[in-house]
């Protein structure tokens, strides 16, 4: 319960990261946009796991910090699907 529920609390947001950047590198944006949403996510990761530590402390505190580790695999993920290129097409 303790690892289940932030897992599943940041795949809902993480899959919306993920679909973001893939959609920028559809619509063949510059390479700063399409990586925005992956590094968004790095940052809020960190604050979020930061704030946790430092302020909420205890076992909500240890939520907090669990979602936020599970925030990061999306932020790099989504890096990756941005920093691809497109490929050209015949």
């Amino acid at each position: 319960m303790m690892l289940g529920v932030p897992l599943l609390i940041a795949c809902v947001p993480g899959i919306m990261i993920i679909l973001l950047s893939w959609w920028f590198r559809k619509l063949n944006l510059s390479l700063f946009v399409r990586l925005l949403p992956g590094v968004l996510t790095f940052i809020a990761s960190i604050i979020l796991f930061y704030i946790s530590f430092e302020y909420i402390r205890g076992f909500e505190g240890a939520a907090y910090g669990i979602l936020a580790f599970f925030l990061l695999p999306f932020a790099i993920v989504a890096s990756i699907i941005a920093s691809k290129n497109k490929g050209v097409q015949s």
